[in-house]
């Protein structure tokens, strides 16, 4: 079973300043509502230690290896709670410079397992909520920034 949610939001800031803000982990508990603590080193195969609080659901700590990064473009993470392929996350977030300025931030995450069935209501809802929460308060605080 599959499942993929993506949220998009525009920000008036710079891909580079939208990017020191996502890949500053140690400052998330300071801004993010969703992802509130995170910890590692954004770096190919590093192990992450992340904590979300999806909009009610649970709370959940987990350690997704870094799988992607492409320097204020792309940074993409695995994450597997337990045995790999029941209930997997691969988590993306892309900066996109538009035409005009600012940035396109793209915050998604491809679900696959057996568990996704049983857990596709409240990911749909809960998760997809988590992560538009997140990019508001990103753009509030890139902005901010700049």
């Amino acid at each position: 079973m599959h499942l993929e949610i993506r949220t998009e939001i525009h920000i008036d800031a710079t891909p580079e300043a939208v990017w020191d803000v996502l890949t500053d982990l140690n400052a998330f508990q300071d801004w993010n509502p969703f992802m509130t603590s995170a910890a590692g080193r954004v770096a190919g195969s590093e192990r992450l230690v992340v904590r979300i609080e999806p909009p009610g659901g649970k709370t959940m700590t987990f350690k997704p290896v870094v799988t992607v990064v492409e320097g204020a473009r792309v940074l993409e993470w695995l994450g597997s709670p337990g045995v790999p392929g029941i209930f997997d996350g691969r988590h993306r977030f892309e900066l996109i410079s538009p035409p005009s300025s600012g940035t396109r931030f793209v915050n998604s995450e491809k679900f696959s397992g057996v568990l996704v069935r049983f857990m596709r209501r409240s990911l749909e809802t809960n998760s997809k909520q988590g992560f538009e929460a997140m990019n508001t308060a990103l753009k509030t605080r890139a902005e901010a920034v700049v």
